[in-house]
Formats: structure tokens, sequence, C-alpha cells
């Protein structure tokens, strides 16, 4: 009987473990977006939303961020907004853990395939709460010269 109980626990505890590593927009500090700009060396399209490791090497932001037009999303985002409070964190270089967005929302902005190692990418987004962490969480995403918005679905 014991054992039967301890077993229900495990597989519980095993039922919730994923639920709680996933972290929703409020982990992250949407009073401060950050700039990030680097290579690819990990990509992982998966759900609940896609990863990429992002290997940091510019710590300046680049003249041209400010005047750069962000595409329209369903939901109300000021954009002009973001790019007023954008920074580039003290301590960029190195690698981050980029949050994207559901493979569904990133198929509506036309991203059916994975992004590539090797990948220039850059990133405007919030960083998780716990500034141990390296995480951020994507609001804008920079790929070559076309922007998507994950945020929610694009306006059509």
């Amino acid at each position: 009987m014991k054992f039967r109980y301890l077993l229900q626990l495990v597989a519980a505890a095993l039922l919730v473990a994923p639920a709680t590593a996933h972290h929703g927009w409020s982990s992250f500090d949407q009073d401060r977006p950050l700039y990030l700009s680097g290579t690819l060396t990990q990509v992982k399209w998966q759900n609940p939303h896609a990863e990429i490791m992002l290997r940091v090497d510019v710590t300046q932001m680049p003249e041209r961020l400010a005047s750069r037009a962000l595409p329209a999303q369903q939901q109300s985002v000021d954009a002009a907004g973001i790019l007023k409070k954008v920074q580039v964190p003290s301590n960029a270089q190195g690698t981050w853990e980029v949050e994207l967005a559901p493979l569904s929302r990133m198929q509506a902005w036309g991203l059916s395939q994975p992004l590539k190692v090797g990948e220039r990418v850059e990133v405007i987004g919030y960083r998780l709460a716990d500034e141990n962490k390296r995480v951020v969480r994507v609001e804008y995403l920079f790929v070559g010269d076309k922007a998507y918005a994950f945020r929610s679905a694009p306006v059509n």
C-alpha cells in the first residue's frame, strides 16, 4: 500500500515538473526591454515555444534600431515605447537562452522552417526577472531585413 502511494506521488510530481519549468510573460521584466545580437549556436524547434541559444557578440545598439519598422500584430503593443526604452545589457556578451513563440505563431509569421545554427539574428525582448539566469523572451526577432513580432499573431 505504501509503495502504491509513493508511486502515485512520484507520478504526480513528474506531471507537474514540466509545467513549472515553463515561463509565462509575467516571469520576465517587461519594463526593461533589451537588445541582443549574435549567432545561433543551438535551435530547438518545439512546443511550448521554439528556443535558441544565442552567442552575443555585439555590445552596442545599432544606430538604425529606433527607426526600424516593426510589424503590426493582433495584440496591442507599444512598439515605439519599447524602442525608446530598449537597452543593451551591461553583461550582454556570452550565450543567452532565447524563448521565441509557439510553433503555430511562428508559422503564422511565415517562419515554418527552423532557424539555422550559425545564422545571425537580433532580438528585442525581456530578461527573466531572475537576472542570474541569461534567459530572454522575445518580443521582436530580426533575421536579415525581416522583422517578426511574437506577442501575438500578425494583423491580416
